[in-house]
């Protein structure tokens, strides 16, 4: 009966979005109740990337109400924190991604705070870079990172530049819980907050200043001789990563044609992550046509990056995240000691999830080497320490697996254009030796062991599904298992009720007599569950034959537990 109530309180008040009305008159009451729940029986809440969901109609979809609802929130929650009065706002090329920035613009201008927004779609560090700019008191960035098209997002971000982390994050939803979305929302028009000076687009200059920063952290390679092939996936890095690569003096840079285009449908592949293959396979046919040196890819907010290189069987091998945050590090470690750049007790930071592969490298180097819980905000969270400390140049590097990378204190989030600039570097440190990063990484592999690290994802729709993932992790938690594939657990770690000394988290690790590692973690972006898998072999051969029996057994495990 809420429910109900709810329903038809939207359909009586949501007038000003028309294109919501008539989503929600297509549905009766009493034949579409299963549909009528899914949309009502929640409000989003944030997560590991913020405020993410469907497209829609709805207190669980992401529309114009639930952004004023929610910047409502963020108001009422700066205007006691002694923050500056002011947010940072940008956006990327999703549907209605510059509808929503505008919509929190105005929201913010309504109760009197001054709204600093991009006029176009710009990468997600560069929303950090703003907020840092700009000295706001908070910023917030619209989107939904590599989610397939019929998602988006909404990031907040504190006065240092960094993602909530989960206390103010929960501290902003409490406060749009106290908010109703139609009666209780400050806004006006976004020409009368131009005019009354609390919205201020953004200049150009903003942005230049945040590609220079990033040139700043190159380690000075000649890369002039390099040929890429770059893909934008339809998204906000096209701009950026032009105007980076031009000023490095990399001028043989072809950019895949039907993926370059700001296009929020994503029309050429349906989960827009560079992550994934599909994503990639144009700009893999393109880099093999062109006989490139690199393949480069940025997701549609321009915060994650992957690549490829030549496999020396004349194709190409897209690189994973794991690989590419170890290859990162220890090309940074080896570049500045050769130099005498390296700072006086260097950190890096990555997280839980990520490969144990650089444990041995940051020994080799004496980089202290701190784990954090997975999102981008946690490490941010390391820097901000340093920095607190009076130390910021310690940091010499961040990585998460699913392909986030930053070398610099210049933002807090995770940085795809500074990747680029990062991969574009050190794939000409190896060319200048004979090598490519592939011979790189086997190198790599060679000497400190064959580790291998893959994910299994169920997707878990709806409210129903979002029980059922519940009942997997307590059966996981409650019922812990003696063995995985026939090999016995050795070690446990529950997150969210063992001391760790991080934050309070729903993951759980499981180590193996033989090595090898799951962690299980819902995700804190998508409606799944993901199991992480990690083994090290004697060889290529060997780590593969028991990643692929790590992975029928932990299979076996999640059926058995559904």
């Amino acid at each position: 009966m809420e429910i109900n109530t709810v329903f038809q309180e939207w359909l009586k008040y949501a007038k000003d979005a028309p294109d919501l009305i008539e989503e929600l008159k297509k549905l009766n009451p009493i034949k579409d109740q299963k549909e009528i729940y899914d949309r009502f029986y929640t409000d989003l809440e944030f997560g590991t990337g913020g405020l993410r969901g469907v497209l829609g109609a709805g207190t669980n979809r992401m529309n114009i109400f639930v952004i004023r609802k929610v910047t409502q929130g963020l108001c009422d929650y700066l205007k006691t924190s002694g923050d500056p009065l002011s947010v940072a706002i940008g956006y990327d090329s999703r549907i209605k991604s510059d509808v929503f920035a505008r919509e929190a613009a105005c929201v913010c201008a309504g109760n009197g705070i001054t709204a600093y927004i991009y006029p176009r779609l710009v990468p997600t560090p560069a929303v950090s870079w703003a907020v840092r700019y700009f000295k706001c008191g908070a910023g917030i960035n619209v989107t939904a990172s590599h989610n397939p098209s019929k998602y988006n997002g909404y990031k907040v971000y504190g006065p240092d530049g960094c993602q909530f982390p989960p206390e103010g994050a929960s501290k902003v939803f409490e406060a749009s819980q106290k908010t109703n979305a139609f009666t209780d929302v400050k806004k006006i028009s976004y020409n009368k907050g131009i005019e009354a000076g609390l919205i201020k687009e953004i200049p150009d200059k903003c942005l230049e200043d945040f590609v220079d920063a990033v040139l700043a952290l190159r380690p000075g390679n000649d890369v002039t001789k390099l040929k890429l092939v770059y893909t934008p996936l339809n998204g906000a890095g096209l701009e950026c990563v032009k105007m980076l690569l031009k000023k490095m003096g990399v001028e043989n840079v072809t950019v895949v044609p039907e993926q370059e285009k700001p296009d929020g449908n994503f029309p050429t592949c349906p989960y827009p992550n560079p992550e994934i293959r599909e994503a990639m396979e144009l700009g893999l046919q393109l880099v093999r046509e062109k006989g490139a040196d690199l393949l480069i890819g940025t997701d549609p907010d321009c915060d994650r990056m992957g690549a490829a290189c030549p496999d020396g069987k004349g194709d190409y091998r897209l690189i994973t995240g794991n690989e590419m945050g170890v290859l990162l590090l220890d090309y940074l470690c080896r570049f500045r000691t050769e130099k005498g750049s390296m700072p006086k007790d260097p950190v890096a930071v990555t997280t839980i999830v990520s490969t144990d592969m650089v444990t041995p490298i940051a020994e080799e180097f004496g980089v202290d080497l701190r784990r954090t819980l997975t999102g981008f905000k946690f490490i941010g969270e390391q820097i901000a320490l340093l920095e607190a400390a009076g130390h910021p140049e310690r940091f010499i590097f961040g990585f998460e697996e699913s392909y986030g990378y930053l070398s610099g204190p210049h933002v807090r989030d995770k940085d795809a254009v500074n990747a680029v600039m990062l991969c574009v570097e050190c794939a000409a440190w190896y060319a200048a030796k004979g090598m490519t990063l592939l011979d790189a990484i086997n190198a790599l592999y060679d000497k400190y062991g064959w580790y291998r690290n893959e994910q299994i994802n169920k997707a878990f729709e709806g409210a129903a599904g979002m029980i059922q993932m519940g009942h997997v992790m307590d059966s996981l938690r409650n019922d812990p298992p003696a063995e995985i594939g026939g090999d016995k657990v050795i070690g446990r770690t529950d997150y969210k009720n063992d001391d760790t000394g991080l934050i309070k988290s729903n993951v759980l690790e499981f180590r193996m007599e033989s090595g090898a590692k799951v962690i299980a973690r819902p995700s804190g972006t998508e409606p799944k569950l993901k199991l992480y898998l990690s083994v090290k072999g004697a060889s290529e051969a060997d780590s593969i034959k028991k990643m692929a029996d790590l992975r029928e057994a932990a299979n076996t495990l999640l059926t058995q537990r559904m």
